[in-house]
Protein backbone atom coordinates (compact mmCIF):
# COMPACT_ATOMS: atom_id res chain seq x y z
CA UNK A 1 0.00 0.00 0.00
CA UNK A 2 1.23 3.47 -0.78
CA UNK A 3 0.18 7.07 -0.88
CA UNK A 4 -0.73 8.72 -4.13
CA UNK A 5 0.04 12.32 -4.94
CA UNK A 6 -3.65 13.10 -4.46
CA UNK A 7 -3.70 11.99 -0.80
CA UNK A 8 -5.97 9.17 -1.84
CA UNK A 9 -5.63 5.96 0.09
CA UNK A 10 -6.98 3.31 -2.23
CA UNK A 11 -7.64 -0.23 -1.07
CA UNK A 12 -6.72 -2.68 -3.83
CA UNK A 13 -6.77 -6.48 -3.90
CA UNK A 14 -3.57 -8.15 -2.82
CA UNK A 15 -4.57 -11.47 -4.39
CA UNK A 16 -3.97 -12.20 -8.06
CA UNK A 17 -7.39 -12.63 -9.72
CA UNK A 18 -6.18 -15.65 -11.69
CA UNK A 19 -4.90 -17.52 -8.66
CA UNK A 20 -6.91 -20.81 -8.65
CA UNK A 21 -6.57 -21.14 -4.88
CA UNK A 22 -8.96 -18.22 -4.44
CA UNK A 23 -11.34 -19.00 -7.28
CA UNK A 24 -14.79 -20.10 -6.11
CA UNK A 25 -15.94 -23.15 -8.08
CA UNK A 26 -19.58 -23.79 -8.89
CA UNK A 27 -20.89 -27.07 -7.50
CA UNK A 28 -22.76 -29.44 -9.83
CA UNK A 29 -24.89 -32.32 -8.59
CA UNK A 30 -24.93 -35.21 -11.10
CA UNK A 31 -27.78 -37.69 -10.55
CA UNK A 32 -26.95 -40.76 -12.67
CA UNK A 33 -27.41 -44.44 -11.82
CA UNK A 34 -24.85 -45.86 -14.24
CA UNK A 35 -21.42 -45.79 -12.59
CA UNK A 36 -19.44 -45.41 -15.81
CA UNK A 37 -21.56 -42.49 -17.02
CA UNK A 38 -21.41 -40.78 -13.63
CA UNK A 39 -17.62 -41.12 -13.52
CA UNK A 40 -17.23 -39.81 -17.07
CA UNK A 41 -19.36 -36.76 -16.28
CA UNK A 42 -17.50 -36.12 -13.04
CA UNK A 43 -14.09 -36.20 -14.72
CA UNK A 44 -15.22 -34.11 -17.71
CA UNK A 45 -16.81 -31.40 -15.58
CA UNK A 46 -13.92 -31.27 -13.14
CA UNK A 47 -11.66 -30.51 -16.10
CA UNK A 48 -13.83 -27.41 -16.58
CA UNK A 49 -13.07 -26.34 -12.97
CA UNK A 50 -16.43 -27.37 -11.54
CA UNK A 51 -16.77 -29.19 -8.25
CA UNK A 52 -18.87 -32.31 -8.85
CA UNK A 53 -20.86 -34.42 -6.41
CA UNK A 54 -22.80 -37.49 -7.52
CA UNK A 55 -25.93 -39.38 -6.52
CA UNK A 56 -26.66 -42.94 -7.75
CA UNK A 57 -30.48 -42.77 -7.60
CA UNK A 58 -33.31 -40.24 -7.43
CA UNK A 59 -33.85 -40.57 -3.68
CA UNK A 60 -30.19 -39.82 -2.95
CA UNK A 61 -30.31 -36.92 -5.38
CA UNK A 62 -33.35 -35.42 -3.63
CA UNK A 63 -31.62 -35.81 -0.27
CA UNK A 64 -28.58 -33.88 -1.51
CA UNK A 65 -30.83 -31.23 -3.06
CA UNK A 66 -32.42 -30.68 0.36
CA UNK A 67 -28.93 -30.19 1.79
CA UNK A 68 -28.64 -27.15 -0.55
CA UNK A 69 -25.10 -27.87 -1.67
CA UNK A 70 -25.37 -27.52 -5.46
CA UNK A 71 -25.44 -24.59 -7.88
CA UNK A 72 -26.77 -26.72 -10.73
CA UNK A 73 -28.43 -30.14 -10.99
CA UNK A 74 -27.74 -32.49 -13.91
CA UNK A 75 -30.09 -35.45 -13.73
CA UNK A 76 -31.05 -38.44 -15.81
CA UNK A 77 -34.78 -38.90 -16.33
CA UNK A 78 -34.80 -42.68 -15.84
CA UNK A 79 -33.57 -43.41 -12.32
CA UNK A 80 -34.22 -46.01 -9.61
CA UNK A 81 -36.30 -45.15 -6.49
CA UNK A 82 -37.24 -41.66 -7.72
CA UNK A 83 -37.24 -40.60 -11.38
CA UNK A 84 -35.74 -37.48 -12.90
CA UNK A 85 -39.06 -35.59 -12.93
CA UNK A 86 -39.32 -36.08 -9.15
CA UNK A 87 -35.74 -34.85 -8.78
CA UNK A 88 -36.65 -31.80 -10.88
CA UNK A 89 -39.74 -31.06 -8.78
CA UNK A 90 -37.74 -31.39 -5.55
CA UNK A 91 -35.10 -28.99 -6.82
CA UNK A 92 -37.67 -26.43 -7.94
CA UNK A 93 -39.41 -26.68 -4.57
CA UNK A 94 -36.26 -26.42 -2.43
CA UNK A 95 -34.26 -23.96 -4.51
CA UNK A 96 -36.18 -22.26 -7.33
CA UNK A 97 -33.09 -20.44 -8.62
CA UNK A 98 -30.99 -23.62 -9.04
CA UNK A 99 -31.06 -24.61 -12.73
CA UNK A 100 -31.81 -28.23 -13.63
CA UNK A 101 -30.64 -29.85 -16.87
CA UNK A 102 -32.22 -33.23 -17.64
CA UNK A 103 -30.63 -36.04 -19.63
CA UNK A 104 -32.63 -38.61 -21.58
CA UNK A 105 -31.53 -41.60 -23.62
CA UNK A 106 -34.73 -41.70 -25.56
CA UNK A 107 -34.78 -38.33 -27.25
CA UNK A 108 -38.47 -38.09 -26.46
CA UNK A 109 -39.75 -34.64 -27.33
CA UNK A 110 -42.82 -35.22 -25.17
CA UNK A 111 -40.73 -36.03 -22.08
CA UNK A 112 -38.40 -33.12 -22.71
CA UNK A 113 -41.28 -30.67 -23.17
CA UNK A 114 -42.88 -31.94 -19.95
CA UNK A 115 -39.62 -31.39 -18.07
CA UNK A 116 -39.31 -27.85 -19.48
CA UNK A 117 -42.90 -27.04 -18.43
CA UNK A 118 -42.05 -28.17 -14.92
CA UNK A 119 -39.16 -25.72 -14.78
CA UNK A 120 -36.11 -27.49 -16.24
CA UNK A 121 -33.58 -25.07 -17.67
CA UNK A 122 -32.90 -27.33 -20.68
CA UNK A 123 -32.48 -30.96 -21.73
CA UNK A 124 -29.83 -32.94 -23.55
CA UNK A 125 -30.06 -36.35 -25.19
CA UNK A 126 -27.72 -39.29 -24.81
CA UNK A 127 -25.17 -40.09 -26.06
CA UNK A 128 -23.96 -36.76 -24.69
CA UNK A 129 -22.06 -34.12 -26.60
CA UNK A 130 -19.75 -32.88 -23.80
CA UNK A 131 -19.01 -29.57 -25.53
CA UNK A 132 -22.72 -28.90 -25.87
CA UNK A 133 -23.29 -29.87 -22.23
CA UNK A 134 -20.55 -27.49 -21.07
CA UNK A 135 -22.18 -24.69 -23.06
CA UNK A 136 -25.59 -25.42 -21.49
CA UNK A 137 -24.09 -25.47 -17.99
CA UNK A 138 -22.25 -22.19 -18.52
CA UNK A 139 -25.42 -20.51 -19.78
CA UNK A 140 -27.52 -21.95 -16.95
CA UNK A 141 -25.15 -20.71 -14.24
CA UNK A 142 -24.99 -17.23 -15.78
CA UNK A 143 -28.79 -17.19 -16.00
CA UNK A 144 -29.01 -18.19 -12.32
CA UNK A 145 -26.85 -15.19 -11.36
CA UNK A 146 -28.97 -12.83 -13.48
CA UNK A 147 -32.21 -14.12 -11.94
CA UNK A 148 -30.88 -13.58 -8.41
CA UNK A 149 -29.67 -10.06 -9.25
CA UNK A 150 -33.02 -9.17 -10.84
CA UNK A 151 -34.87 -10.27 -7.73
CA UNK A 152 -32.55 -8.23 -5.54
CA UNK A 153 -32.81 -5.15 -7.74
CA UNK A 154 -36.55 -5.04 -7.15
CA UNK A 155 -35.87 -4.09 -3.55
CA UNK A 156 -32.28 -2.86 -3.41
CA UNK A 157 -30.97 0.22 -5.22
CA UNK A 158 -27.23 0.04 -4.66
CA UNK A 159 -24.52 2.25 -6.11
CA UNK A 160 -22.34 -0.05 -8.22
CA UNK A 161 -19.72 2.35 -9.56
CA UNK A 162 -16.80 0.02 -9.00
CA UNK A 163 -14.37 -0.77 -6.23
CA UNK A 164 -14.76 1.93 -3.57
CA UNK A 165 -11.87 4.18 -2.63
CA UNK A 166 -11.17 4.81 0.98
CA UNK A 167 -9.93 8.37 1.12
CA UNK A 168 -7.45 9.38 3.79
CA UNK A 169 -3.85 9.04 4.87
CA UNK A 170 -4.21 9.64 8.59
CA UNK A 171 -2.81 6.93 10.90
CA UNK A 172 -6.30 5.86 11.98
CA UNK A 173 -7.42 5.44 8.39
CA UNK A 174 -4.30 3.48 7.55
CA UNK A 175 -5.06 1.13 10.41
CA UNK A 176 -8.66 0.65 9.20
CA UNK A 177 -7.52 0.01 5.62
CA UNK A 178 -4.92 -2.51 6.73
CA UNK A 179 -7.50 -4.35 8.85
CA UNK A 180 -9.90 -4.47 5.91
CA UNK A 181 -7.25 -5.99 3.65
CA UNK A 182 -6.31 -8.45 6.36
CA UNK A 183 -9.85 -9.77 6.91
CA UNK A 184 -11.30 -9.48 3.39
CA UNK A 185 -10.15 -12.86 2.07
CA UNK A 186 -11.35 -14.76 5.16
CA UNK A 187 -14.87 -16.00 5.86
CA UNK A 188 -14.83 -14.18 9.19
CA UNK A 189 -17.81 -12.13 10.30
CA UNK A 190 -16.93 -8.43 10.60
CA UNK A 191 -18.50 -5.84 12.89
CA UNK A 192 -18.08 -2.21 11.81
CA UNK A 193 -18.49 0.29 14.62
CA UNK A 194 -18.67 4.05 14.36
CA UNK A 195 -20.89 7.10 14.37
CA UNK A 196 -23.57 7.76 11.78
CA UNK A 197 -22.20 9.22 8.57
CA UNK A 198 -18.74 7.67 8.80
CA UNK A 199 -19.41 5.57 5.71
CA UNK A 200 -19.74 2.09 7.18
CA UNK A 201 -21.47 0.74 4.07
CA UNK A 202 -18.55 1.99 1.95
CA UNK A 203 -16.15 0.01 4.12
CA UNK A 204 -18.39 -3.05 3.96
CA UNK A 205 -18.39 -2.84 0.16
CA UNK A 206 -14.60 -2.60 0.22
CA UNK A 207 -14.39 -5.83 2.23
CA UNK A 208 -16.75 -7.53 -0.23
CA UNK A 209 -14.93 -6.27 -3.32
CA UNK A 210 -11.59 -7.48 -1.97
CA UNK A 211 -12.95 -10.92 -1.07
CA UNK A 212 -13.39 -14.12 -3.07
CA UNK A 213 -17.13 -13.36 -3.02
CA UNK A 214 -16.78 -10.21 -5.14
CA UNK A 215 -18.48 -11.77 -8.20
CA UNK A 216 -21.58 -12.55 -6.14
CA UNK A 217 -24.19 -10.18 -4.67
CA UNK A 218 -23.55 -7.50 -2.07
CA UNK A 219 -26.85 -6.90 -0.31
CA UNK A 220 -27.21 -3.98 2.17
CA UNK A 221 -30.11 -4.10 4.64
CA UNK A 222 -30.89 -1.29 7.07
CA UNK A 223 -32.35 -3.03 10.11
CA UNK A 224 -33.57 0.28 11.54
CA UNK A 225 -35.51 1.25 8.42
CA UNK A 226 -37.67 -1.89 8.19
CA UNK A 227 -40.36 -2.65 10.80
CA UNK A 228 -39.63 -5.79 12.82
CA UNK A 229 -42.58 -7.76 11.46
CA UNK A 230 -41.38 -7.13 7.90
CA UNK A 231 -37.66 -7.54 8.57
CA UNK A 232 -38.02 -11.27 9.27
CA UNK A 233 -39.61 -11.87 5.86
CA UNK A 234 -37.05 -9.56 4.22
CA UNK A 235 -34.14 -11.53 5.68
CA UNK A 236 -35.43 -15.09 5.70
CA UNK A 237 -38.22 -15.09 3.12
CA UNK A 238 -41.68 -16.63 3.49
CA UNK A 239 -43.84 -19.39 2.09
CA UNK A 240 -47.13 -18.92 0.29
CA UNK A 241 -49.91 -18.48 2.83
CA UNK A 242 -47.52 -17.81 5.74
CA UNK A 243 -49.52 -14.69 6.63
CA UNK A 244 -52.22 -12.46 5.21
CA UNK A 245 -51.01 -11.10 1.90
CA UNK A 246 -48.40 -13.83 1.32
CA UNK A 247 -49.83 -14.90 -2.03
CA UNK A 248 -46.62 -16.57 -3.21
CA UNK A 249 -43.29 -17.77 -1.93
CA UNK A 250 -40.70 -15.04 -1.46
CA UNK A 251 -36.99 -15.77 -1.12
CA UNK A 252 -35.26 -13.79 1.60
CA UNK A 253 -32.17 -11.65 1.09
CA UNK A 254 -29.97 -14.16 2.95
CA UNK A 255 -30.98 -16.80 0.40
CA UNK A 256 -30.78 -14.53 -2.65
CA UNK A 257 -27.29 -13.38 -1.69
CA UNK A 258 -25.98 -16.92 -2.14
CA UNK A 259 -22.14 -16.94 -1.97
CA UNK A 260 -22.17 -13.19 -1.58
CA UNK A 261 -22.18 -10.74 1.32
CA UNK A 262 -25.07 -9.39 3.38
CA UNK A 263 -24.45 -6.07 5.14
CA UNK A 264 -26.69 -5.64 8.18
CA UNK A 265 -26.57 -1.93 8.99
CA UNK A 266 -27.81 -0.73 12.39
CA UNK A 267 -28.04 -4.30 13.66
CA UNK A 268 -28.43 -2.93 17.18
CA UNK A 269 -32.03 -2.06 16.22
CA UNK A 270 -32.93 -5.68 15.44
CA UNK A 271 -35.63 -7.14 17.70
CA UNK A 272 -34.62 -9.85 20.16
CA UNK A 273 -36.86 -12.45 18.49
CA UNK A 274 -34.99 -11.98 15.21
CA UNK A 275 -31.60 -11.97 16.90
CA UNK A 276 -31.95 -15.64 17.84
CA UNK A 277 -32.74 -16.54 14.23
CA UNK A 278 -29.79 -14.52 12.99
CA UNK A 279 -27.56 -16.32 15.48
CA UNK A 280 -28.66 -19.67 14.02
CA UNK A 281 -27.93 -18.44 10.51
CA UNK A 282 -24.41 -17.47 11.58
CA UNK A 283 -23.70 -20.61 13.59
CA UNK A 284 -25.30 -23.29 11.43
CA UNK A 285 -25.59 -21.68 8.00
CA UNK A 286 -29.33 -22.40 7.86
CA UNK A 287 -32.48 -20.30 7.94
CA UNK A 288 -36.20 -20.97 8.22
CA UNK A 289 -38.55 -19.16 5.89
CA UNK A 290 -41.61 -17.69 7.60
CA UNK A 291 -44.20 -20.46 7.42
CA UNK A 292 -41.61 -22.94 6.18
CA UNK A 293 -41.50 -26.60 7.15
CA UNK A 294 -37.76 -27.17 7.15
CA UNK A 295 -34.36 -25.48 7.26
CA UNK A 296 -32.76 -23.93 4.17
CA UNK A 297 -28.99 -23.93 3.81
CA UNK A 298 -27.30 -20.63 2.97
CA UNK A 299 -23.78 -19.58 2.10
CA UNK A 300 -23.34 -15.87 2.83
CA UNK A 301 -20.86 -13.73 4.66
CA UNK A 302 -22.29 -11.35 7.23
CA UNK A 303 -20.87 -7.88 7.80
CA UNK A 304 -22.75 -6.02 10.51
CA UNK A 305 -22.58 -2.39 11.59
CA UNK A 306 -23.84 -0.30 14.46
CA UNK A 307 -23.52 3.21 15.81
CA UNK A 308 -24.82 2.01 19.18
CA UNK A 309 -22.72 0.71 22.06
CA UNK A 310 -23.54 -2.99 21.64
CA UNK A 311 -21.67 -3.94 24.81
CA UNK A 312 -23.95 -1.59 26.75
CA UNK A 313 -26.96 -3.07 24.92
CA UNK A 314 -25.86 -6.53 26.04
CA UNK A 315 -25.72 -5.31 29.65
CA UNK A 316 -29.17 -3.76 29.24
CA UNK A 317 -30.40 -7.09 27.82
CA UNK A 318 -31.59 -5.48 24.60
CA UNK A 319 -29.01 -7.35 22.53
CA UNK A 320 -28.08 -11.02 22.79
CA UNK A 321 -24.65 -11.63 24.25
CA UNK A 322 -24.05 -14.76 22.15
CA UNK A 323 -24.96 -12.91 18.96
CA UNK A 324 -22.69 -10.01 19.90
CA UNK A 325 -19.69 -12.29 20.34
CA UNK A 326 -20.52 -14.11 17.11
CA UNK A 327 -20.65 -10.80 15.21
CA UNK A 328 -17.63 -9.18 16.81
CA UNK A 329 -15.07 -11.79 15.81
CA UNK A 330 -13.24 -9.04 13.93
CA UNK A 331 -14.43 -5.57 15.00
CA UNK A 332 -13.26 -2.52 13.07
CA UNK A 333 -13.86 0.97 14.50
CA UNK A 334 -14.38 3.63 11.82
CA UNK A 335 -13.00 6.93 13.22
CA UNK A 336 -15.22 10.03 13.17
CA UNK A 337 -14.15 12.78 10.81
CA UNK A 338 -13.20 15.12 13.68
CA UNK A 339 -10.51 12.59 14.68
CA UNK A 340 -8.94 12.64 11.23
CA UNK A 341 -9.11 16.27 10.21
CA UNK A 342 -5.94 15.87 8.14
CA UNK A 343 -8.06 13.86 5.67
CA UNK A 344 -10.55 16.70 5.16
CA UNK A 345 -8.66 18.40 2.25
CA UNK A 346 -8.50 15.10 0.31
CA UNK A 347 -12.19 14.42 0.94
CA UNK A 348 -13.10 17.94 -0.20
CA UNK A 349 -11.08 17.49 -3.37
CA UNK A 350 -12.83 14.18 -4.02
CA UNK A 351 -16.33 15.64 -3.54
CA UNK A 352 -15.59 18.72 -5.65
CA UNK A 353 -14.36 16.50 -8.47
CA UNK A 354 -17.42 14.25 -8.22
CA UNK A 355 -19.99 17.06 -8.08
CA UNK A 356 -18.22 18.91 -10.85
CA UNK A 357 -18.78 15.90 -13.09
CA UNK A 358 -22.36 15.30 -11.94
CA UNK A 359 -23.36 18.96 -12.30
CA UNK A 360 -21.37 19.45 -15.48
CA UNK A 361 -19.63 22.55 -14.12
CA UNK A 362 -15.94 23.46 -13.83
CA UNK A 363 -14.08 22.40 -10.73
CA UNK A 364 -13.57 24.86 -7.91
CA UNK A 365 -10.95 25.64 -5.29
CA UNK A 366 -11.49 26.02 -1.56
CA UNK A 367 -10.58 29.46 -0.24
CA UNK A 368 -8.24 29.50 2.80
CA UNK A 369 -10.96 30.96 5.08
CA UNK A 370 -13.37 28.17 4.05
CA UNK A 371 -10.74 25.48 4.59
CA UNK A 372 -9.97 26.87 8.06
CA UNK A 373 -13.65 26.66 9.02
CA UNK A 374 -14.05 23.15 7.64
CA UNK A 375 -10.97 21.85 9.41
CA UNK A 376 -12.13 23.35 12.71
CA UNK A 377 -15.70 22.06 12.48
CA UNK A 378 -16.71 19.17 14.78
CA UNK A 379 -18.67 17.21 12.11
CA UNK A 380 -21.59 15.69 13.97
CA UNK A 381 -22.70 14.16 10.66
CA UNK A 382 -19.17 13.06 9.75
CA UNK A 383 -18.27 12.46 6.08
CA UNK A 384 -21.91 12.52 5.02
CA UNK A 385 -22.29 16.04 6.42
CA UNK A 386 -19.12 17.21 4.67
CA UNK A 387 -20.41 15.76 1.40
CA UNK A 388 -23.70 17.66 1.75
CA UNK A 389 -21.96 20.94 2.60
CA UNK A 390 -19.65 20.72 -0.42
CA UNK A 391 -22.55 19.88 -2.73
CA UNK A 392 -24.44 22.94 -1.48
CA UNK A 393 -21.36 25.16 -1.78
CA UNK A 394 -20.79 24.01 -5.38
CA UNK A 395 -24.27 25.23 -6.23
CA UNK A 396 -24.05 28.53 -4.31
CA UNK A 397 -20.56 29.60 -5.40
CA UNK A 398 -20.64 32.08 -8.30
CA UNK A 399 -16.88 32.00 -8.88
CA UNK A 400 -14.19 29.39 -9.31
CA UNK A 401 -13.53 29.48 -5.57
CA UNK A 402 -15.67 28.30 -2.62
CA UNK A 403 -15.58 30.90 0.14
CA UNK A 404 -16.58 30.69 3.78
CA UNK A 405 -19.91 32.35 2.95
CA UNK A 406 -20.68 29.69 0.33
CA UNK A 407 -20.61 27.03 3.04
CA UNK A 408 -23.71 28.60 4.64
CA UNK A 409 -22.88 27.34 8.12
CA UNK A 410 -24.93 29.03 10.83
CA UNK A 411 -23.07 31.21 13.36
CA UNK A 412 -24.52 29.05 16.15
CA UNK A 413 -23.08 25.88 14.67
CA UNK A 414 -19.70 27.51 14.21
CA UNK A 415 -19.49 28.96 17.71
CA UNK A 416 -20.92 25.85 19.28
CA UNK A 417 -19.08 23.21 17.31
CA UNK A 418 -15.74 24.73 16.39
CA UNK A 419 -12.71 24.05 18.55
CA UNK A 420 -10.73 26.91 17.00
CA UNK A 421 -10.70 28.59 20.43
CA UNK A 422 -8.70 25.77 21.97
CA UNK A 423 -5.04 26.82 22.23
CA UNK A 424 -2.68 24.49 20.41
CA UNK A 425 0.20 25.87 22.44
CA UNK A 426 0.87 26.00 26.17
CA UNK A 427 0.15 23.27 28.70
CA UNK A 428 -2.25 20.35 28.39
CA UNK A 429 -4.17 21.71 31.36
CA UNK A 430 -4.74 25.03 29.57
CA UNK A 431 -5.98 23.28 26.46
CA UNK A 432 -8.26 21.04 28.51
CA UNK A 433 -9.82 23.98 30.33
CA UNK A 434 -10.48 25.80 27.04
CA UNK A 435 -12.04 22.70 25.51
CA UNK A 436 -14.16 22.14 28.63
CA UNK A 437 -15.55 25.65 28.33
CA UNK A 438 -16.65 24.98 24.74
CA UNK A 439 -18.22 21.62 25.57
CA UNK A 440 -20.05 22.92 28.66
CA UNK A 441 -21.31 25.93 26.72
CA UNK A 442 -22.69 23.69 23.97
CA UNK A 443 -24.40 21.37 26.46
CA UNK A 444 -25.99 24.22 28.41
CA UNK A 445 -27.30 25.80 25.21
CA UNK A 446 -28.84 22.48 24.18
CA UNK A 447 -30.44 21.97 27.61
CA UNK A 448 -31.96 25.47 27.48
CA UNK A 449 -33.31 24.75 24.00
CA UNK A 450 -34.85 21.49 25.23
CA UNK A 451 -36.54 23.27 28.17
CA UNK A 452 -37.46 26.38 26.16
CA UNK A 453 -35.31 28.52 28.43
CA UNK A 454 -36.50 27.03 31.75
CA UNK A 455 -33.30 27.25 33.81
CA UNK A 456 -34.68 25.29 36.75
CA UNK A 457 -35.57 22.33 34.54
CA UNK A 458 -32.25 22.66 32.66
CA UNK A 459 -30.32 22.43 35.95
CA UNK A 460 -32.18 19.17 36.73
CA UNK A 461 -31.29 17.72 33.32
CA UNK A 462 -27.65 18.76 33.70
CA UNK A 463 -27.59 17.60 37.34
CA UNK A 464 -26.04 20.82 38.64
CA UNK A 465 -27.41 23.32 41.13
CA UNK A 466 -29.48 26.23 39.90
CA UNK A 467 -26.83 28.64 41.21
CA UNK A 468 -24.03 26.81 39.35
CA UNK A 469 -26.02 26.94 36.13
CA UNK A 470 -26.64 30.69 36.45
CA UNK A 471 -22.93 31.26 37.10
CA UNK A 472 -21.91 29.32 33.99
CA UNK A 473 -24.53 31.07 31.85
CA UNK A 474 -23.05 34.38 32.94
CA UNK A 475 -19.42 33.29 32.57
CA UNK A 476 -19.98 31.83 29.10
CA UNK A 477 -22.18 34.78 28.02
CA UNK A 478 -24.77 32.31 26.80
CA UNK A 479 -27.77 34.65 27.07
CA UNK A 480 -25.98 37.21 24.89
Amino acid sequence: MENTSYSLYMITPSLEPWNPIYRQMSIILVVEDKASMAQMLKESLELESYEVITARDGAEGIKKIKERIADLVLTDLKLPKKNGIEVLKASRNESPLTPVIVMTAYGSIETAVNAMKLGAYDFITKPLDIDHLNLLIDRALKNRKILAENLLLKDVLADRTGIPNIIGTSPKMREVAENIQRVASARTTVLLLGESGTGKELFARAIHDLSTRKDHPFVPINCAAIPGELLESELFGHEKGAFTGATERKLGKLELADRGTVFLDEIGEMEMSLQSKMLRALQDGVIDRVGGTGPVKIDVRIIAASNKDLEAAVKDRTFREDLYYRLSVFPIVIPPLRDRSDDIPALIEHFISRFSTEMNIPGKEIAPDAMKVLRGYSWKGNVRELENIIERAMILSDTDRISKNDLRLSPASLSGDSLEGVPMEGTLDEAAKAALKIVESRRIRKALEETQGNKSRASEILKVSYKTLLTKIKDYEIEK
